[in-house]
């Protein structure tokens, strides 16, 4: 990134909207505190995947550097500005709202937590808990995706710090600051991607280049993460054609997963299951030149992603434990035409609003296999009837009303 020699870039750069500051980061800060504390230990800590969490002291002692270098520079930059408002997002940043509202106790503070908030039993496996609880609590208001989140979060509060809990107003009191903790279900942008212009030409041409030529279509988007629950869609889909073998050679499976955090063990591994899952499968079921299963591990842009939603017959997410995940979302809005079926964990956040999807327990291979079968030979009016009601959903809570109630939220606290 170009920037000036404040470390700051104006965007867009000939029309002034709003300014980022770059926050430099040595190789080893990167890798403790990023890859180390937030991706070894965080992560899977909160997701509940029954991936174990790797927690270091000297990752945590980065973790702790990290935000008290960005704390710094925020401080510098409000430096002078009377009751500023922060805004501060996700994981990596814990310890943040507690070191600026040390600094300055007129500040508005709010932490929104993009992934969920585990149970206080599963929370406790975490050595240094106290220290992640206070400094969020240093925060006017803590926003997660669900009820639940936000259930498990005042949970863990009461169990692990001396906390006065108001559950009436859904507050915390540490000390003389109160903390309120509210549920804002994340979405997604509602105008441009149903209306691309995509038409029959542009959809045989995808296919031609897919090599795909069946009747069925069934489509996966996702990073190549084990929270995911790639490789259970993908045994689900084996069951499917064993159980339904007359799909043979008519459905292709196409799984966009592009590769994520590569510089950590765990995500190796987990890339190399996931490729010997799919040529297991593909050399179980191939036929002439059809394999079930397409596996796409470049990252595309939102336009292409947006051309696969639209061919596709289903889309499946069967994430094991996921904050929100907006594939589900961007799916339903791709689908103009009111034609297709979502195929949904109960362990998304999505799961909660999206009533009118397919709603399965991806531990479950019969039970997503079933649900398969059910998506593909569903009648076009029972599509469209579920399709219409879920683009409501959609469309009354996007990401601009997402975004508009949260500041709203923040700028009538009084810190």
């Amino acid at each position: 990134m170009v920037v000036d020699k404040d470390s700051k870039i104006s965007v867009p750069p000939d029309d002034l909207k709003y300014t980022l500051k770059r926050v430099w980061l040595t190789k080893e800060e990167e890798n403790g505190y990023y890859n180390g504390f937030a991706n070894e230990g965080i992560w899977p800590l909160y997701h509940t995947a029954h991936t174990k969490p790797i927690f270091r002291k000297e990752n945590w002692e980065d973790y702790k550097k990290v935000n008290g270098k960005f704390a710094e520079v925020i401080l510098s930059e409000i430096k002078g500005i009377y009751k500023p408002i922060i805004f501060i997002q996700d994981y990596h940043f814990a310890l943040l709202p507690r070191m600026i509202k040390n600094a300055r106790p007129d500040a508005t503070i709010a932490i929104f937590w993009h992934i969920p908030w585990p149970s206080s039993e599963s929370f406790r496996i975490c050595p240094w808990r106290k220290e992640l609880l206070d400094g969020m609590l240093g925060a006017d208001l803590i926003a997660f995706h669900t009820q639940l989140h936000c259930n498990n979060f005042i949970d863990t509060v009461g169990k692990e710090l001396e906390a006065l809990i108001n559950l009436e107003q859904f507050a915390i009191q540490k000390g003389n600051h109160l903390s309120f903790v509210k549920p804002f279900p994340i979405s997604v942008p509602t105008d441009g991607a149903g209306k691309d212009g995509f038409n029959d030409t542009d959809k045989q041409e995808l296919l031609k280049k897919l090599g795909i030529k069946t009747e069925y279509i069934g489509v996966g988007i996702d990073r190549l993460d084990y929270t995911k629950g790639i490789p259970v869609r993908l045994r689900a889909i084996e069951y499917f054609l064993k159980t339904n073998p007359a799909f043979c050679e008519h459905f292709t499976f196409v799984q966009v997963a592009p590769s994520s955090r590569g510089m950590i063990p765990q995500y190796q591994l987990f890339a190399q299951q996931v490729q010997g899952e799919i040529d297991r499968i593909n050399t179980k079921f191939s036929k002439g030149d059809w394999k079930p299963i397409i596996f796409l591990k470049k990252h595309h842009s939102h336009e292409e992603i947006n051309k696969f939603y639209k061919i596709a017959n289903i889309c499946l997410v069967t994430s094991l434990h996921d904050g929100m995940n907006l594939v589900s979302k961007e799916f339903i809005w791709a689908r103009n035409d009111e034609k297709g079926v979502l195929i949904l964990s109960q362990f998304a956040g999505t799961s909660r609003e999206l009533k009118d999807t397919l709603i399965v327990n991806p531990y479950n291979t019969e039970e997503v296999a079933e649900n398969i079968h059910k998506a593909l030979s569903m009648m076009q009016s029972e599509q469209t009837k579920r399709m219409k009601r879920l683009r409501e959903v959609v469309n009354n809570y996007n990401v601009y009303r997402w975004s508009a109630e949260l500041l709203k939220t923040m700028v009538n606290l009084e810190p």
